[in-house]
């Protein structure tokens, strides 16, 4: 299974396989044609709350991740959680965010999720 994170805002590649948003509001500055999104999944993206508490700067990432994960494990999230997986399955899949560190977001937690 081959899921990789990358911005929302790099060029697309071929070897990108289903490109899927997971952030919950829609990149800036971006046109829904240039991003050549396949998927936007709300119901896998952080609450607004845990979002903008990690953003405030108070937290760890890995707190972030363990609450994060605990959000994922709601009824809702996960079997969205379960279709993307199989999707992921399937062939390549990206994640994309418009995180400025996306190693250190929830796109990397989703990611390992989803290889797990």
């Amino acid at each position: 299974m081959s899921v990789r994170v990358r911005r929302v805002y790099d060029p697309p590649e071929p070897e990108d396989g289903v490109r899927i948003l997971v952030d919950r509001l829609w990149p800036r500055g971006l046109s829904k044609d240039a991003a050549r999104v396949d998927e936007w999944p709300k119901g896998l993206t952080p609450s607004t709350e845990l979002r903008r508490w990690y953003h405030a700067g108070e937290a760890s990432y890995e707190e972030f991740s363990g609450r994060y994960e605990a959000e994922l494990a709601a009824p809702e999230a996960a079997e969205l959680l379960g279709t993307v997986r199989e999707s992921a399955a399937k062939g390549p899949m990206t994640l994309l965010t418009a995180s400025k560190d996306p190693e250190h977001s929830h796109a990397a937690v989703l990611a390992r999720l989803l290889q797990d």
